[in-house]
């Protein structure tokens, strides 16, 4: 690349030069966009030249094309400095036409043709005109004082799923409502249409109810918010807001025009708190209840037993229907413990007089939550509406015309459409953007856990094998959830959004085998650069080394490749030394057989170098050997399997969704390493790590055996450990066994999970182990 004086390359927009001297540059415009069109045909010809003479021409008398091109002339002026005059009457030539037509069946879908004269773009509706100029926007290079060639082309276009849903919480951490439209115009670049609106939660009550004003007047305030992951401390700082109503309908509105719909959440009957702090009499116990000051699942919720708790939901909802168009009504039903209800009077005698038992599936308390569910079901279906709910309301009868929002894997999911109802998925592994998005996560916010990198969201598949052609009908489409008990700043919202928001907007919008994770990256640096222009906190890990880091047990190493978006030159070390342009350069895949210490930086013209890449690797003589399972991991914690427990590799903290630590529950980790040869052991070490909030408990007892025909095995030492804690913890947790050397071929380790102590809320159920390698020396 040649060295330009007069400017300053950013990452996301290496290789476009600016012009020193303030004459325009001609750019070419590049159709292969973010999502990626369905069908792009190349036609030979003269471009279609964008400059001042160019004029945006609408349909007369369409209000929405006219807002369409009034959008697309904003757009083209915050891209190129070129702000196109929008008129009803067409020139000859220089013309960029909005027009209507039945493209197909599909609404949303659009065409574009551009040849020397004109671009039409024509949508089977005005959201489809609305999606073809979002395509041609993030076509158009950005940069200032630049004029633009658009190859002559024919985009023919259609999103896979009518359901594109993002979903923003401002219960946890209140947002003020200019960020909400600025997080709609995110969710407009990438072709999303639902804007999920979680409103209500234990921590805050957000939207103006008249007929109830407590709920915003206590509601939407709570004293102050705990620190860190509910450590006991508390900042001192007040919190809140909430929006009034025409606060609210002036952001639908917005919505409606960028062809998104909002759907709000109201939580019932459980995350209430905010609510019960205001009107004391509709739980059970009847107080006195606060405005919940840190995280988690409480017992004290809506009581169904008495009637003014349903004279509250239907005067709540009442005000929600008159601000809300949409079609569906979020009712949440979630995580809503039955404690109270089991010793309430109110609630036996409503469980009495429904007649409600328990059954070999669900208490009769579980029934009573299907009742609450079906009266308001029946209550917003009397008014037009439908209800969505978390895949908690599988639990007891589901509602007949619920729709099942899966977010606990695609299980629930999975039974919703087989029994005929609709379904969003979105399960945590996958579409969860409040977890980390990197394993460094020493150098990230503070997030709830998790990790769900960029490339994780892209190999998201929403239409399970498993299901039906009638069955997967019912599978609407995909949404990514943003929870905010960790993210305060609208900057943070950003940051945890983008760009994870670029890879769900194609796994909703391309079909399955147009998908390709590395082509993807291709296209995502154009996309990254209109977020530079947009002013976007984003992420920026795509720009880190890529490491795949691979035992191989055929030459008893680990394989290493490294890899950036860009190619750029890499250069490492092995022993810990920070790397240089003088240290090793990278080029291709190498092996390590002993400890080691890699550092590797990839190193730009522009000075955008990566983040330095980091890991040890600590070799054992059970590193890299073969080795089988004799029971099964977790289905969403095996991971790359059974290798990773002798990959020399270790988990950097107690985060045991990174990939790095594999998972059991209902079964015993028992593994057994082949040494090869005999070979004399004297120690073990395990590592667990710890979360007991997320029912993953340390090791209760841990076995070695030995054996030499892998037939027969000899304890060779036993330990047994108990959790003496009485409150929630996390840590990684090292276990040494020593013992009398013992020579031997194989080694069997047991490892056994605990059973959840009674102080627990999961107490007596058979607790989550995580070990990250299996240590034999």
């Amino acid at each position: 690349m040649k060295k330009i004086s007069c400017f300053i390359i950013s990452l996301a927009t290496a290789g476009l030069l600016f012009s020193c001297s303030g004459k325009k540059e001609m750019r070419e415009a590049n159709y292969q966009v973010v999502p990626l069109p369905a069908e792009i045909t190349t036609e030979n010809g003269t471009p279609f030249t964008l400059s001042k003479a160019t004029k945006i021409v609408f349909p007369q008398e369409n209000e929405k094309m006219q807002r369409n091109a009034q959008f697309l002339a904003a757009y083209l002026e915050i891209s190129t400095g070129i702000k196109p005059e929008i008129t009803t009457t067409a020139p000859q030539k220089n013309a960029v036409i909005l027009a209507l037509d039945a493209v197909n069946e599909n609404p949303e879908a659009y065409r574009i043709e551009v040849n020397e004269n004109t671009i039409t773009i024509t949508g089977s509706s005005e959201a489809g005109v609305f999606y073809g100029i979002q395509t041609l926007r993030k076509a158009t290079p950005v940069g200032e004082n630049i004029s633009v060639m658009y190859p002559q082309v024919i985009i023919n276009d259609q999103p896979r799923f009518g359901y594109r849903g993002m979903m923003l919480d401002v219960a946890r951490h209140f947002e003020p409502a200019d960020f909400v439209k600025k997080y709609i115009d995110m969710l407009a670049l990438h072709n999303i249409n639902r804007f999920h609106w979680h409103l209500t939660d234990d921590q805050g009550w957000r939207i103006e109810i008249k007929k109830f004003p407590k709920l915003t007047e206590i509601g939407a305030f709570r004293k102050e918010t705990v620190i860190g992951k509910n450590t006991g401390k508390y900042d001192g700082k007040p919190h809140g807001g909430f929006y009034t109503q025409d606060e609210i309908s002036d952001i639908v509105k917005y919505a409606e025009e960028r062809y998104i719909t909002i759907i709000p959440e109201i939580d019932l009957p459980g995350h209430m708190l905010s609510a019960l702090a205001a009107y004391p009499e509709l739980g059970c116990t009847g107080g006195p209840y606060e405005v919940a000051k840190e995280w988690g699942v409480f017992e004290d919720v809506l009581c169904p037993g008495k009637e003014a708790t349903f004279e509250f939901l239907e005067g709540v909802l009442s005000e929600v229907m008159e601000l809300f168009p949409s079609k569906y009504i979020h009712i949440g039903g979630d995580e809503c413990p039955k404690v109270r209800w089991e010793k309430c009077p109110d609630c036996q005698r409503r469980i009495k007089e429904l007649g409600l038992k328990d059954d070999s599936k669900h208490t009769a308390e579980h029934y009573l939550q299907s009742y609450v569910t079906a009266r308001i079901e029946k209550f917003l279906n009397d008014h037009g509406r439908n209800i969505i709910g978390w895949d908690e309301i599988l639990e007891g009868e589901l509602a007949p015309n619920a729709t099942v929002m899966s977010w606990r894997g695609m299980e629930g999911g999975i039974l919703a459409a087989q029994m005929n109802h609709d379904v969003i998925m979105t399960p945590t592994s996958y579409c969860y953007f409040d977890y980390y998005q990197t394993q460094d996560i020493e150098n990230e916010p503070l997030s709830i856990g998790g990790y769900v990198p960029i490339e994780k969201v892209y190999s998201f598949e929403p239409v399970p094998e498993v299901l039906t052609p009638e069955q997967k009908k019912h599978i609407l489409g995909p949404q990514a959830n943003l929870w905010t008990e960790y993210i305060k700043t609208p900057e943070h919202v950003e940051y945890m959004v983008m760009p994870r928001i670029a890879a769900l907007c194609e796994v909703q919008w391309l079909q399955p085998e147009k998908k390709n994770y590395e082509e993807f990256l291709k296209r995502l640096p154009r996309l990254l650069a209109l977020y530079d222009k947009l002013g976007y906190h984003y992420a920026t890990h795509v720009f880190d080394i890529q490491a795949k880091l691979m035992p191989n047990f055929e030459t008893n190493a680990l394989n290493v490749e490294l890899s950036t978006i860009d190619d750029a030159p890499i250069y490492y070390t092995l022993n810990g030394e920070e790397p240089t342009t003088s240290s090793t350069l990278y080029e291709g895949s190498f092996t390590i057989k002993g400890d080691a210490e890699i550092k590797a930086v990839a190193i730009r013209e522009n000075g955008k170098n990566s983040k330095i890449f980091h890991e040890k690797v600590k070799v054992s003589k059970s590193t890299f050997k073969p080795i089988v399972l004799l029971t099964q991991p977790a289905p969403n914690y095996a991971f790359s399997g059974p290798g990773m427990l002798v990959d020399g590799l270790f988990g950097k903290s107690s985060n045991y969704k990174t990939g790095r630590w594999m998972g059991f529950q209902n079964e015993d980790l028992i593994a057994v390493i082949d040494m090869l040869e005999p070979t004399g052991i004297s120690k073990a070490e395990i590592r667990n790590a710890v979360v007991t909030g997320d029912w993953v408990f340390d090791a209760s007892e841990i076995t070695i055996a030995s054996s030499n025909n892998d037939s027969v095995f000899t304890t060779v030492k036993s330990e047994k450990y108990i959790d003496a804690k009485m409150e929630n913890w996390s840590d990684v947790v090292t276990h040494t066994l020593t013992f009398d050397p013992v020579t031997a071929r194989y080694f069997k380790v047991t490892v056994k999970p605990s059973i959840i102590p009674a102080w627990h809320p999961g107490k007596g159920n058979r607790a989550f182990i995580f070990v990250d390698e299996i240590v034999l020396d």
